[in-house]
């Protein structure tokens, strides 16, 4: 058995393409799926690498393997004219929107360095948040049933404002979440967001009343991702040719 590695690489690439970082993602999970392999037959196992990426993305729509291609309420045509595009890509969940003034938030984690459970996974990814948005005094929680952070979830006023899906293999993750900052709603108004009809999305904008810095959002999510995985969180060293 590897030593349990506990540190997390993290890379803020700023805006960058949906197909460009799913591509990179699906890089770095195969790379720490081989060094798992690569250790089953060495003498001492090395410690597999974990990952985080910030970043934000172009006005794109991804439907998730189990999704409903319905739940696109636009065609192809549209998507041009709101300059979007749209992926069928292999995280679980329905369909979402991710575009500018979004955070989206990628952990490339070995889950064995941490514990092998998808749900509690799932649950801390979604404290995070929660801890997040507290300091920015606005009380959200969860919604039972329904993955995610919401704001007044068991009410007539439910909105959710961070969505999630992620994708595992051999433990190692990849996808995650995405916290509305500033993002332009309007947006969603061309999906049945994560496939839930009958309830609204909001942002840290919409509730505060006012534009929120992006970059002190980054803080805030690496600290307390920090906090709840209970792990360190490192810059990662620059690489060239990804």
């Amino acid at each position: 058995m590897f030593a349990k590695n506990k540190h997390i690489f993290f890379e803020d690439l700023g805006e960058i393409d949906y197909k460009t970082c799913w591509d990179y993602q699906e890089l770095l999970q195969q790379k720490t799926v081989q060094q798992k392999t690569d250790n089953r037959n060495a003498p001492e196992p090395a410690p597999t690498s974990n990952h985080l990426l910030l970043v934000t993305h172009p006005h794109v729509y991804t439907m998730g393997k189990s999704g409903n291609e319905n739940h696109l309420l636009v065609n192809d045509a549209f998507l041009k004219t709101i300059k979007a595009t749209y992926y069928k890509i292999n995280r679980g969940g329905d369909i979402t929107y991710h575009g500018p003034g979004q955070l989206v938030v990628y952990p490339i984690l070995d889950l064995e360095n941490f514990f092998t459970d998808i749900h509690k996974y799932l649950r801390l990814l979604e404290e995070v948040i929660i801890k997040t948005l507290a300091d920015f005094n606005i009380i959200a929680g969860r919604n039972p049933g329904e993955t995610g952070v919401w704001i007044s979830a068991e009410t007539k006023q439910a909105r959710k404002i961070c969505a999630m899906g992620v994708h595992c293999s051999r433990w190692v993750t990849k996808h995650g979440l995405a916290l509305n900052v500033n993002t332009d709603l309007t947006y969603f108004n061309h999906i049945v967001p994560c496939g839930i009809s009958d309830k609204a999305v909001t942002s840290l904008q919409k509730e505060l009343g006012v534009e929120v810095s992006i970059n002190e959002v980054k803080q805030k999510v690496l600290h307390y991702f920090s906090e709840v995985f209970e792990c360190e969180i490192l810059k990662a060293p620059a690489v060239k040719n990804k």
